[in-house]
């Protein structure tokens, strides 16, 4: 591995390549938010980015609405620093700050700041059963009335649907292998590189404190989330994107 010292750009494009090689047509996804924003938003509003990792989907976002502002959040102190640093690029239309979604009051982290849309990506399917119905309806409660949430992850296929799972497994190895082949890094490899630069390695000890007791959760599916998303109190729910057993989830508020 060469250069571990990146700039929070070239930081951001080897995350955007890393995270392409586990997600086939990332780039869709994106586009599919970005025009279901564009068609029903004005063109000045806010957003907040859960979970928002290095900035990667905030600062789509801010490039593609100049008149938009974005609250980006994270509990993950090397990924939040380096979103800091990437949107900062865009002024004071972003704010980042921290806050864990298992804690059940971490909307206070928000300051009580009011929110057009929700866009989260990637980022969910760390969370339980429960505590992501809990976090849906913390999110209906943040959004007024046509207010949209977009959450764009996979969402596996389960033992009903034997086919398509095998298809998607396979599928994704297929990706994961040709990336790896041409140089993307893998996601442990990039934590590497990420925490090898000046100043980051308390910030990657942290990380590791933090995240230590908290074990993968079983992979809710789709129909789990249009469920709970219904539950939570949105009133219009459905996909607006799928390739496989990646999705981009609509609710509106």
């Amino acid at each position: 591995m060469t250069d571990l010292t990146t700039g929070p750009r070239d930081l951001l494009a080897r995350w955007d390549d890393q995270q392409a090689a586990y997600i086939a047509h990332r780039d869709q996804r994106f586009t599919s938010m970005l025009d279901v924003l564009r068609l029903h938003l004005p063109e000045e509003f806010s957003a907040l980015d859960l979970a928002c990792g290095p900035g990667s989907l905030a600062d789509r976002l801010l490039g593609a609405f100049p008149r938009a502002t974005v609250t980006a959040v994270d509990y993950d102190p090397l990924l939040l620093h380096l979103a800091g640093e990437v949107l900062a690029e865009h002024g004071g239309r972003a704010t980042t700050l921290e806050a864990d979604l298992l804690r059940p009051d971490w909307t206070s982290a928000l300051g009580g700041r009011a929110f057009d849309a929700v866009v989260t990506s990637t980022a969910l399917h760390w969370l339980s059963p429960g505590d992501l119905l809990r976090v849906y309806t913390d999110l209906a409660g943040l959004l007024p009335p046509g207010g949209l949430l977009l959450n764009a992850d996979h969402l596996r296929f389960g033992e009903d649907a034997p086919t398509l799972r095998a298809v998607s497994a396979r599928h994704d190895a297929e990706c994961q292998a040709a990336a790896f082949g041409q140089g993307a890094d893998t996601w442990d490899a990039w934590f590497t590189r990420a925490a090898a630069r000046p100043g980051a390695a308390p910030l990657a000890a942290e990380r590791e404190r933090r995240f230590a007791d908290r074990p993968p959760q079983p992979l809710a599916p789709l129909h789990f989330h249009l469920s709970a998303l219904r539950t939570a109190g949105f009133t219009e729910v459905g996909t607006v994107w799928q390739y496989l057993d990646d999705y981009v989830v609509l609710a509106r508020r």
